[in-house]
């Protein structure tokens, strides 16, 4: 069975277990139609995902891995702001009338710095140091600008990650500061995952682990049912998954570059309740 399963169906039942309401409380997020979106949450959950032993995607539902993939390639390669450069409508909540999420995401991955080796962004200088000092303690990203948080659409969930060369593995930590755990949790596992393959296999590397580290870690009060019709079905072993062998350069990959193999999988959950 997928260990990926197991480990959200924990995550999960501790939060509605052990997890903190907000019932009460003043909540910033509303839903659709206006009410306060509560939650309960657990806070500093850290979940670790072997990419050698298997691919973590749930079979609990299915994610689409190609869109995830799609998003990441928007944020990571593309370093767009702009939602006319994505191929989903999952951003456009957040997007004014030209398509611009501002200086949120991709945007803050394109700005240059100056770095001992040269000026270049934050995914280049990734890109340098995995090739030229792997075993530098110094290999991150980190998107949450504090001086340009008035002028994002959203500020960044997702917010760092810190790459790390143990042997010829390639590890990673994704830092992240809330999540939506039905909406979001398995969508971030899944595409930051891919990110470690690309950026591994363009190095000499071979994927480590993924370590998720999320400061808070919610269900809305909207979703719990969900949840536990969710975690309460069967779980199926984890789908085969592999990168086009003939990429070296990061910059060319596509979401064709990905392949996806024996995906067992239970039925998608549609109109799933999103609060902003």
């Amino acid at each position: 069975m997928s260990k990926a399963d197991k480990l959200f169906v924990d995550m999960c039942s501790s939060i509605l277990e052990d997890g903190f309401s907000s019932e009460g409380q003043t909540v910033r997020a509303r839903w659709e139609d206006g009410a306060p979106a509560h939650t309960i949450k657990r806070f500093g959950v850290v979940n670790r995902y072997d990419l050698q032993e298997e691919f973590p995607a749930l079979t609990l539902r299915p994610t689409a891995i190609k869109s995830a993939v799609d998003e990441m390639l928007w944020i990571w390669q593309k370093k767009s702001n702009n939602i006319r450069d994505l191929n989903s409508h999952i951003w456009d909540e957040w997007a004014d009338e030209n398509g611009s999420i501002g200086k949120a995401y991709g945007y803050q991955l394109g700005v240059k710095y100056r770095f001992p080796h040269g000026e270049m962004d934050q995914v280049d200088n990734v890109l340098w140091q995995l090739k030229n000092t792997p075993y530098s303690r110094r290999i991150m990203t980190n998107i949450y600008k504090f001086d340009d948080l008035m002028e994002m659409g959203l500020e960044p969930c997702a917010y760092s990650m810190t790459f790390n060369v143990t042997g010829d593995r390639l590890n990673a930590v994704l830092n992240q500061r809330s999540q939506d755990i039905l909406a979001a949790n398995n969508w971030n596992v899944v595409q930051y995952s891919v990110l470690v393959y690309m950026m591994a296999q363009v190095s000499g590397l071979k994927p480590g682990e993924l370590v998720h580290v999320i400061a808070d870690a919610h269900i809305y009060d909207r979703h719990v049912d969900i949840i536990k019709e969710l975690i309460s079905r069967p779980q199926y072993p984890a789908p085969k998954f592999s990168l086009n062998p003939d990429v070296k350069d990061f910059y060319d990959f596509t979401v064709d570059d990905i392949k996806i193999e024996d995906y067992q999988k239970n039925p998608q959950i549609k109109n799933i309740p999103i609060a902003i």
